[in-house]
């Protein structure tokens, strides 16, 4: 096995234990025994946990890029690309009732003990914030888009956290449905000329 192939299996591990037990009540030996390395080869890759941490974060970051990006490239509007955000929560839920959002839960943890690292952790928050931005001026609301993406994010972050706390299903979907028609709201109108192409196309 690789150097490079063991690194990522320390930091996949981590990963999933960060999200599960939270940053701090990980142990090296838990990590190093989810991975099946003795503690001297766990220790010839990372020398510290701050080490993991740092590697976890770039991890997180990479995959939510490269999920914002497929969002981008498959769904054909802005409004469904905002759906696809929305519907995370949908997708995510098992996860979420058990442990609440990953990016959420280690950004509060991180932030209670002033860790170095909060900072970076955050940024993951700042990519769902400017690609959401993005999303809400292609929508056509470019002297608020800022305002409408930190309003979902909020939102969607309310709905993992007492997703979480209460342990309820519907609860997530009931909320999703009402983000839904909360985003259609927001759509451009067709315009009357639109309208009536549309009503002869049907007729």
């Amino acid at each position: 096995m690789t150097v490079a192939t063991t690194r990522d299996r320390i930091v996949e591990a981590a990963d999933a234990l960060f999200y599960q037990r939270g940053f701090e009540k990980t142990s090296f030996a838990g990590i190093a025994d989810a991975v099946g390395l003795s503690r001297g080869n766990f220790y010839y890759h990372f020398k510290t946990k701050d080490e993991i941490l740092d590697a976890v974060i770039a991890l997180r970051a990479a995959r939510t890029q490269a999920m914002l990006d497929e969002w981008t490239a498959l769904a054909p509007t802005p409004l469904d690309r905002l759906r696809c955000f929305a519907e995370m929560l949908i997708h995510n839920r098992e996860a979420i009732q058990h442990h609440g959002c990953p990016v959420g839960t280690l950004c509060a943890e991180l932030a209670k003990s002033a860790h170095p690292a909060s900072g970076n952790a955050a940024m993951i928050f700042g990519q769902f914030r400017d690609w959401l931005r993005e999303q809400f001026e292609a929508l056509g609301h470019a002297g608020d888009a800022d305002a409408l993406a930190m309003h979902l994010l909020s939102r969607s972050q309310g709905i993992a956290a007492l997703a979480n706390a209460f342990h309820d299903e519907a609860f997530i979907r009931h909320e999703v449905e009402r983000i839904d028609a909360w985003l259609a709201s927001l759509a451009p109108k067709p315009t009357a000329t639109r309208a009536r192409r549309a009503k002869n196309t049907h007729s």
